[in-house]
């Protein structure tokens, strides 16, 4: 069985796209989280996932276009933030709303969190991926740092997928992964897409300039 692994696609709808078109035939897609944030296409991105019936769990920037806050200081993401709930309709505010923190899924053999098993706003980078994060399950997927990942442990699997829409690990090609079930083993994969678009569409929209020049450098 083939499972498509996603996370942290960030409103960014011309990146998923090019996921979902890149996308060897799979069983199953999973979403690490924040669907929204940053960039320009809130709504679309939601109704993808929506439409493909992509289990998600709920990522930082879902949670705090869901409850009304918003975060201290960052205007980038600050400004993601607001221009999710302008374009949000209540229907889709609810959606975030409703996600878990955490999934289990194929009895149990997989879990997927945003950052970090026991606390979803942790920034749970490489060098913390060891046997001591994976409980019952034989996979962990997680997000939240942008930055993709994979280690095979004596307990089994850790994956960060990467972002499909704003990669920091300094490759600006959106970012996903392909999980073999039968054999647990993970396949990073990267996908080039019209970054160009996202840049206009992303100043078009009143975000700032930084959000959009950022894509270019996987930063």
């Amino acid at each position: 069985m083939k499972v498509g692994l996603i996370s942290d696609i960030h409103a960014n709808r011309v990146a998923l796209e090019a996921v979902l078109d890149d996308m060897p035939p799979v069983d199953l897609i999973l979403c690490a989280g924040d669907l929204v944030g940053y960039n320009p296409w809130p709504a679309a991105v939601i109704e993808t996932i929506r439409e493909q019936e992509i289990p998600c769990v709920q990522g930082n920037h879902d949670r705090m276009v869901a409850s009304g806050r918003n975060f201290p200081g960052n205007e980038m993401a600050r400004a993601g933030v607001r221009l999710a709930r302008e374009q949000l309709s209540a229907d889709q505010i609810a959606f975030l709303d409703g996600l878990p923190t955490e999934r289990h899924v194929f009895d149990g053999r997989v879990k997927v969190v945003h950052g970090h098993p026991a606390d979803p706003d942790h920034y749970t980078y490489p060098e913390e991926f060891g046997p001591d994060l994976l409980g019952e399950e034989s996979v962990l997927v997680l997000g939240h740092t942008h930055v993709q990942h994979v280690a095979e442990t004596s307990e089994g699997v850790i994956v960060n997928p990467g972002s499909v829409g704003q990669p920091r690990d300094r490759d600006p090609r959106a970012a996903y992964a392909v999980l073999d079930l039968d054999s647990i083993s993970v396949e990073a994969r990267r996908v080039s897409y019209d970054i160009p678009q996202v840049e206009q569409a992303t100043i078009e929209a009143g975000l700032p300039r930084s959000t959009a020049t950022r894509l270019r450098d996987g930063r």
